[in-house]
């Protein structure tokens, strides 16, 4: 303690300061409190796109790349969503149809609003390839980590694919559901795909 005599000459004891962790304290507290200091927020990249009216996201690590749409060859006996092959680049791969795989109606179009051209995003698995179509451009938007949270519970839950709904992110006042994209098949969808 230290003694020390306060307006009226009575000496007063104070507890002693250790002038080390008050300096600490001091330049974590400015550190905390300067923007300029504080670490960067880690950022997910994501391509977005539209499923039906709502808006849908894909880290960007799980997309090769993204082409307009070639010519489709359909395939006899493949589930009700793939839509049939095409040859992107050299390499022939299943396109499927993500509206159809989740149940979503497709937004209404209007005769001067018809669509002729649609996009592919061209999803690398380790064992497959796939093509994603989308009706829109999609956009490329940087995300900080906290406006993602995790999806609802009840979501998990009701048998979905292996749980590929990652998160639902918030961006100016819009909900994205961000997707993983390597569960959105099953293993017996997976291999059936393969033979053929």
């Amino acid at each position: 303690m230290v003694q020390a005599k306060n307006g009226n000459n009575q000496q007063v004891q104070e507890p002693e300061v250790n002038t080390t962790e008050q300096a600490s304290a001091g330049a974590d507290n400015a550190r905390e409190n300067n923007p300029k200091n504080a670490r960067p927020e880690e950022l997910v990249h994501l391509v977005v796109f539209k499923l039906g009216t709502e808006s849908y996201g894909i880290k960007i690590e799980q997309v090769k790349e993204v082409t307009v749409t070639p010519a489709i060859t359909r395939m006899p006996r493949t589930p009700h969503f793939i839509k049939g092959v095409a040859n992107i680049r050299g390499d022939i791969i299943a396109i499927m149809n993500l509206e159809e795989r989740f149940g979503i109606r497709p937004a209404p179009v209007s005769d001067t609003e018809a669509v002729s051209t649609t996009y592919t995003l061209v999803i690398e698995a380790k064992d497959y390839s796939i093509g994603v179509v989308v009706r829109e451009v999609p956009q490329s938007l940087n995300i900080a980590m906290s406006k993602i949270d995790k999806a609802p519970a009840f979501l998990q839950d009701i048998s979905i694919n292996e749980n590929y709904i990652e998160g639902i992110a918030k961006v100016n006042n819009q909900l994205i559901v961000v997707l993983d994209m390597f569960k959105i098949l099953t293993n017996d969808e997976i291999k059936q795909l393969a033979s053929e």
